[in-house]
């Protein structure tokens, strides 16, 4: 049978796979207000970030770099990163992590 989630009975916006039937993805809906965004952290797998609208400023590693709505921002495994939303209004995209279940180490 088919399973139908209403977004706003995801827990913090995060949709985990693995409590699903064990989907190997999971996912962040990100709405972030202005100055918003995670800490320094990283993932024992890559991080896709889909931005649909707005601007942030990302760090991945060493570098950093504005990005706008309708960009996609590959974070490698076990690389530091974070986002900022740094634009007028809100930043929305989402965040995929290859796996049943979010693993994050904040540093």
């Amino acid at each position: 049978m088919t399973e139908i989630i209403p977004i706003e009975k995801l827990q913090g916006n995060l949709f985990q796979g693995g409590e699903h039937g064990g989907i190997p993805i999971s996912f962040f809906l990100v709405h972030s207000p202005f100055g918003g965004g995670p800490r320094l952290h990283r993932h024992p797998y890559e991080e896709i970030f889909i931005v649909q609208q707005g601007q942030a400023t990302f760090t991945i590693g060493d570098a950093t770099q504005e990005v706008y709505g309708g960009s996609i921002v590959l974070a490698p495994a076990n690389t530091p990163h974070k986002f900022q939303n740094l634009g007028e209004g809100s930043l929305q995209m989402i965040t995929i992590h290859p796996g049943p279940q979010v693993i994050t180490e904040w540093l």
